[in-house]
């Protein structure tokens, strides 16, 4: 059972690590074509400057959203 588990985990894993490189990826392309690009769905720059003014807008909620988050990252390899 404990072996599920650590599969799903890795697969959680992995499946997160691919989406921060995809995130990262498409703020490289951003930041190279000056602004969104047709082959990108979306505004990727756009929409982590509005989380991050949403985040800050909130105060003490916000900065605790943001400390959860960090923990989970950093977290995720143990």
């Amino acid at each position: 059972m404990s072996n599920i588990f650590d599969n799903v985990k890795n697969w959680v894993y992995r499946l997160t690590e691919l989406g921060i490189g995809l995130i990262a990826l498409g703020i490289v392309v951003q930041i190279i074509f000056d602004g969104p690009v047709p082959f990108l769905p979306g505004d990727i720059i756009g929409n982590l400057t509005n989380l991050i003014a949403s985040l800050g807008s909130n105060g003490l909620v916000g900065l605790i959203a943001l400390a959860i988050i960090l923990y989970l990252y950093t977290k995720r390899g143990t």
